[in-house]
């Protein structure tokens, strides 16, 4: 809701999505890295595990004891992070989100932790995390209270930085919700930023700023690329597929503008990864991910890891697919085109490679067959003269040897993606 408040909360989707743009000439790959937030992280995008999508503001750990906002889910889910392997695939930082707060602070003005749901406190959960190998995160906001209605940090963001330093924290997600202008929201995430530097500590500042400037005027992507990580730019994400689509179709209409943005340093984030939860069939699981890592998105998953499935977990942790997601190279992915209700989103990669996800739009009927000219792909060049290719969603498969001037066929069920993987031979002539 935006009032002359600007009382907004990223709990709401925005309404509405322009028509998604189809561009090629329009992309920097230049973009120096340079103008990113120079903290030395987030270099490539960040992964790791949030509680907010699944386990939203549930502080009723008397009723749910098993799935309420407490250090023993966060004590949990860091342990199997180790034992069930995502800490081995690059899964990192166990991130708490609103609602784990006490609803004062304490006499010296710092925030503090629920003493109920956090006897231990937030260093002692620190450590313990980090005893496992992982990093922490955090969740606060930049104005007056957060968006559940916990203490906000306006007024306290060099106390509420100095609090997270010295507990350990390793990420800040800093919410935007309940500053009285625009002004406010963006001087209060430029002081959070400098703030967090100034302790000496290397936090992660994950941002909010841009998705609650949207709203008023198209933000300006070269200032808070200079101050954050990474930047929510569209509403949370609800586990179902409207919500996932509206994600893609707003990121795609608005490519020309984030595209250019993302790099090393500092990355478009377009939400949690809600695969292994209950809203998504396989076929858009694997979509959220193929698509996920198109556009080099930080990968927060938000789920049970006490109760996923084995299938969910072997796509979440597909070595091939983050490595896509992680590449060094670091550009982010785009939409190269739509038609017959298919959506084609290519990305270049390290080694002249590059990345194709091919997604059937189509809800009703069965697998649809689409054929696509190599010669297309990549600029004209991902394929110039010849390429391998490697189908790596749904399943890995080994498709073999293309020419420039070939065709490539394949049939993509509905709501579901094939992800490839383009690998180009040079010429020895």
């Amino acid at each position: 809701m935006v009032s002359a408040m600007m009382r907004l909360t990223s709990r709401v989707q925005p309404l509405g999505c322009v028509l998604a743009l189809c561009f090629m000439s329009l992309i920097l790959w230049d973009v120096p890295g340079a103008w990113a937030l120079d903290n030395g992280l987030a270099m490539t995008p960040t992964m790791g595990w949030l509680h907010w999508e699944r386990f939203m503001c549930n502080t009723d750990c008397h009723e749910e004891p098993d799935s309420c906002v407490s250090e023993k889910l966060f004590m949990q889910m860091a342990d199997l992070m180790v034992s069930d392997g995502w800490k081995a695939v690059g899964y990192k930082y166990v991130c708490i989100d609103d609602c784990w707060m006490a609803r004062r602070r304490d006499s010296k003005g710092r925030l503090q932790a629920d003493p109920k749901r956090f006897p231990s406190g937030i260093r002692h959960l620190a450590n313990y995390v980090h005893s496992k190998g992982l990093k922490l995160g955090i969740y606060a906001d930049v104005g007056k209270k957060t968006c559940a209605g916990y203490p906000g940090s306006f007024g306290y963001y060099d106390i509420d930085a100095k609090t997270f330093a010295d507990w350990g924290v390793d990420l800040l997600k800093f919410d935007g919700c309940y500053c009285d202008s625009v002004q406010q929201l963006a001087d209060g995430y430029k002081h959070m930023s400098l703030a967090l530097n100034k302790t000496g500590r290397s936090i992660v500042y994950s941002c909010e700023w841009p998705l609650y400037m949207w709203p008023f005027h198209k933000p300006n992507y070269t200032e808070i690329r200079q101050y954050c990580n990474h930047w929510r730019n569209f509403g949370d994400v609800y586990d179902s597929w409207q919500s996932v689509k509206s994600i893609l179709d707003w990121t795609s209409s608005n490519q020309k503008t984030l595209v250019s943005a993302a790099g090393p340093g500092g990355w478009n984030d377009p939400d949690m990864l809600v695969i292994g939860n209950f809203g998504l069939s396989w076929d858009q699981q694997i979509t959220q991910m193929a698509l996920w890592a198109i556009m080099a998105a930080p990968l927060l998953m938000s789920n049970d890891l006490r109760h996923i499935s084995l299938q969910a977990k072997t796509l979440l942790q597909n070595k091939d697919v983050i490595a896509i997601n992680q590449d060094p190279l670091g550009k982010q992915g785009y939409l190269l085109r739509k038609e017959d209700n298919f959506a084609v989103w290519e990305r270049p990669l390290s080694n002249l490679a590059w990345a194709v996800a091919m997604v059937n739009l189509q809800e009703i009927g069965g697998p649809r067959s689409y054929t696509m000219n190599i010669a297309s792909l990549g600029l004209g060049v991902a394929c110039n003269p010849a390429c391998h290719i490697t189908e790596l969603l749904p399943v890995k498969t080994k498709l073999g040897f293309y020419e420039w001037t070939s065709y490539l066929k394949t049939q993509i069920n509905p709501t579901g993606t094939v992800l490839l993987q383009l690998e180009r031979i040079q010429s020895t002539t």
